[in-house]
């Protein structure tokens, strides 16, 4: 079933609408208002990456990196998860790309990918607690410094971990209490992106451009396994998640139109869903669905995660990015970047999505 994304929507007042833009949308609104899911859009800033949900505040976060040319620094919007309002503004003198955040100590943590470090918000004060550089070698014409990107919290230990991305990447273990690096581990592929934790099992997984799916011991920081997944194509595997009780990973491929199902016990394929080529996942145990963001394809895949048939999809254009749950799981919410380049920025904010889940 496909859905087209128009209630709900809000255009800022600096958009222009084209006729054939309203005509297009009315059209798409009567042909489907019975299987219409509620969802709500709103611009928010420029260069929307990650989101993330604090319960403990009951707020939405994202990370905006802002104009690459104008402004030096980026911020992070709190946002209402009801209304999409902003409701505070955190400006950063470092860009914010990733997010997560430690449920029990209520820290927020930013990956600033572009000037190699890692940034820690409180959400209850929204002050921003420090920052520390994980890669402190100064750019040159030799001297590539690894890009931090993906970051997960561990509630059990206050442990960071934050993928550092280059030819040969590594993934930083920071104490979440005062941001020093515990440990840096190392062999994690070409550009090891996506990454995932599962704490009980004490087992950290990273994907990577060469196709792998790479194994980490937690309570020794070592590597256990790197295995290559559907060895016969080419694969840039960019972002995974978890279901932890039936030891399963759903990975992402911006090469392949498919996702990957990996048992983690093993590494062995357990099935391929039949998708655009993908960005960003996300697994929700509460409704046994995977949701998983086509950025080139403008849509959100929603996925039964027994049958691995596809629900719904849903067309958020331009590009669908990052996602976010709710913490009942009944709502999403999606990151949708504008049209740019390095050579001509978007003129407009990206925006956020929110979808009733139930509807």
């Amino acid at each position: 079933m496909e859905i087209v994304m128009t209630k709900g929507r809000q255009f800022s007042k600096r958009r222009a609408i084209p006729l054939l833009l309203v005509t297009t949308w009315l059209l798409s609104t009567n042909l489907h208002a019975e299987t219409q899911t509620d969802v709500l859009r709103k611009p928010v800033g420029k260069g929307a990456y990650e989101l993330v949900y604090s319960q403990g505040d009951n707020s939405l976060y994202v990370a905006t990196s802002q104009s690459r040319s104008l402004d030096k620094g980026g911020i992070v919007y709190r946002l209402d998860p009801q209304t999409l309002n902003i409701t505070q503004i955190i400006h950063n003198d470092a860009k914010p790309f990733g997010a997560t955040i430690n449920s029990q100590t209520g820290v927020l943590y930013f990956t600033n990918t572009t000037n190699n470090a890692l940034t820690a918000i409180d959400a209850k004060t929204d002050e921003v607690k420090g920052r520390l550089v994980l890669d402190e070698r100064k750019r040159s014409e030799t001297v590539k410094p690894l890009s931090p990107r993906e970051v997960v919290a561990d509630t059990a230990t206050d442990t960071v971990y934050v993928t550092g991305l280059g030819e040969a990447s590594v993934v930083w273990v920071v104490n979440g209490k005062d941001l020093t690096l515990r440990d840096t581990i190392k062999d994690t592929g070409k550009y090891g992106t996506g990454l995932a934790l599962d704490s009980a099992a004490k087992r950290l997984y990273v994907t990577n451009a060469e196709g792998e799916l790479v194994t980490i011991d937690t309570a020794t920081n070592k590597v256990l396994t790197r295995k290559k997944l559907d060895a016969d194509k080419e694969h840039f595997f960019l972002n995974i998640s978890l279901d932890t009780a039936t030891h399963r990973a759903f990975i992402t491929d911006s090469k392949q139109a498919q996702v990957l199902v990996v048992d983690t016990r093993d590494g062995n394929v357990l099935h391929r869903i039949d998708v655009p080529e993908s960005l960003g996942i996300l697994f929700n145990p509460q409704r046994e669905e995977v949701y998983v963001t086509h950025r080139q394809a403008g849509e959100v895949s929603v996925i039964d995660a027994k049958t691995y048939k596809v629900l719904k999809t849903i067309k958020l254009p331009v590009y669908p990015n990052s996602l976010a749950l709710s913490p009942d799981g009944q709502v999403l919410y999606v990151s949708v970047k504008q049209a740019s380049t390095r050579d001509k920025e978007a003129t407009e904010p990206d925006d956020v999505v929110r979808i009733d889940l139930k509807s």
